[in-house]
């Protein structure tokens, strides 16, 4: 399961947890290596990934994303990277979405805050 946030009610649950529990952490560790440049954290400690979904006949991927601020420069950058980490990972072609939803630093896992003196 992606980190639990300083927020539980922020804390994205993935589909494929219920659906290829044993995914999750090969998914969850290859999305670490994608850092966001401007902040220097990746994108599972911003909480950033908010799905990660396998579908049925396990032949295509989607995951979605919302980035720290709406007009990121490196918004094109950090989704590419995501989808290819699920891509690789899963070995299945894969989508990315990036939702329009608003961040906040509740949305941060547990303990990543502290880094920054916020928590």
């Amino acid at each position: 399961m992606p980190g639990k946030s300083q927020d539980p009610r922020r804390t994205p649950v993935w589909t494929i947890e219920s659906t290829h529990p044993e995914l999750v952490e090969p998914v969850d560790t290859s999305l670490r290596e994608v850092i966001d440049p401007e902040i220097g954290l990746n994108i599972i400690e911003l909480g950033l990934v908010r799905e990660v979904e396998l579908n049925e006949d396990e032949s295509t991927a989607n995951v979605k994303m919302i980035m720290t601020t709406p007009f990121c420069p490196y918004a094109p950058a950090i989704l590419e990277a995501a989808r290819s980490k699920v891509e690789e990972t899963l070995k299945v072609e894969t989508t990315i979405e990036m939702g329009m939803e608003l961040w906040d630093m509740a949305y941060m896992e547990e303990g990543t805050g502290a880094d920054w003196g916020l928590f």
